[in-house]
């Protein structure tokens, strides 16, 4: 050891251990793990967090809120990883706890300024896809596993050509033995280039670059830049937020839209007693880099009530957001210049739900059919037009100043009279509900 090393532990020693001390019956015994001699070599007074507020959590006798600041010079500048590292690390392990959950975040505006956040920002990426006025809309690929490549890019052709946006791989959509990632992309491509023609409008297909190492990450996402393709998408939970970052660094660097995965949230988010709430885990996304963010649909077969959703698509879009409890917020929270991220709802719908998701999601949106789109009985370039009457419909009638969550039957109605691909989908969707109550609410 040290002489350097010696004297610390002497100092300490001295200071605070007294081994000639004998137990009193009247003393309160309790055992601790020692204070380390090192804590003498810096101020702990200046580190430590401190927790400033206890709250009763409305309705549960047994939970409460405790609301704790950190020195923002505990966290490395623009890591996200280093944040949730030092927040959700070993705490959550700790045996002393029954449930821990982190409720939100709110993140100085000086941590943000250090953080570079989408690649491009709702604003830039409607320029590069020249679309403007409306939610863009989307769909996942079906069967998502077991197509040849060349019958995935027929799939998307079948789509885009039909009206719709963007068309999607899936999450676990990589690299398996019936379709390499190359010739997904390759056809892919093919496919939008050939609907782009036909059309006369900018497509698009999230070709999904999360890999099983960085490396094969970027290669992915280079490949589909040499295809000319305009966006890729990343599973950022599986993935990693250091895979995330990059990611978006390279996206922003080489003129791409990003398109980001939810996959595996429900495993962190659903328990309304522990984990991490997705409105963190939505802001550490923007914060991280994406163009684009799913975040469930609220009337769909996805988790989320409708105010805790519009809460954290606030957080995703906004400049500036107050303090609600109503929709789940726990402070004011200052985005400063960053861009926003497109809210993207999938999951379960169809046109029936269109109503409802124009008026709860808005223009700065995509709206993504999978099975909503497929399962249309004449094909799917049928459903892409179905939901493209459907959207636009709802949008006119909402500029007009009519009520369309609650005139909905009826706007739709009147469309179909004018396209037979949506008259077939609305009565193919009629009996289709998704009943179910949500596991996790607002305490108030």
């Amino acid at each position: 050891m040290s002489k350097k090393y010696d004297a610390g532990v002497k100092e300490y020693r001295d200071t605070y251990w007294t081994p000639d001390y004998v137990p009193l019956d009247t003393d309160l015994l309790a055992c601790f793990k020692c204070t380390v001699w090192s804590e003498l070599l810096t101020d702990l007074d200046f580190y430590k967090g401190r927790c400033y507020r206890i709250e009763d959590v409305p309705g549960d006798k047994e939970a409460f809120y405790a609301f704790i600041a950190y020195p923002l010079d505990l966290f490395e500048e623009g890591s996200i990883t280093n944040v949730l590292t030092s927040l959700v690390g070993n705490v959550f392990g700790f045996k002393a706890l029954r449930h821990l959950r982190l409720e939100d975040i709110r993140f100085p505006i000086a941590f943000i300024k250090t953080c570079m956040g989408p690649p491009n920002g709702i604003v830039v990426e409607r320029d590069r896809m020249n679309k403007y006025g409306r939610p863009l809309l989307g769909c996942t690929i079906k069967p998502k596993l077991g197509l040849s490549g060349k019958n995935y890019g027929r799939v998307v052709y079948e789509c885009l050509r039909g009206g719709l946006d963007f068309t999607k791989d899936d999450e676990n959509i990589n690299s398996q033995p019936f379709q390499r990632w190359q010739n997904r992309f390759e056809f892919v491509a093919e496919a939008v280039r050939s609907s782009q023609e036909e059309t006369g409008e900018k497509k698009g297909h999230y070709l999904n670059c999360t890999a099983n190492t960085p490396e094969e990450m970027y290669e992915r996402a280079e490949f589909a830049k040499e295809l000319g393709q305009p966006i890729i998408m990343h599973d950022y939970i599986t993935g990693g937020f250091t895979a995330n970052t990059g990611l978006a660094k390279w996206c922003r660097k080489n003129g791409m839209l990003l398109h980001i995965h939810r996959a595996m949230h429900a495993v962190i988010d659903r328990h309304p007693k522990h984990g991490i709430h997705f409105r963190v885990l939505a802001k550490c996304l923007r914060l991280s880099g994406g163009d684009q963010l799913h975040t469930g649909t609220v009337v769909g077969k996805l988790e989320g009530d409708r105010q805790t959703t519009l809460g954290y698509i606030d957080q995703l879009r906004e400049s500036f957001v107050p303090e609600d409890r109503t929709r789940g917020n726990f402070f004011d929270q200052d985005w400063g210049s960053m861009g926003g991220v497109f809210a993207v709802a999938s999951g379960g719908i169809h046109v029936w739900h269109m109503p409802a998701l124009v008026a709860i999601f808005g223009d700065d949106s995509v709206l993504q059919f999978g099975g909503g789109t497929h399962g249309h009985p004449w094909g799917s370039a049928a459903g892409a037009a179905a939901n493209r009457v459907a959207l636009e419909a709802c949008v006119k009638a909402r500029n007009a100043g009519r009520e369309i969550e609650r005139e909905g039957r009826d706007i739709l109605t009147e469309a179909a009279k004018h396209s037979p691909e949506l008259a077939i989908a609305l009565e193919t969707w009629k009996e289709i509900k998704f009943e179910f109550d949500t596991v996790d609410k607002l305490d108030v």
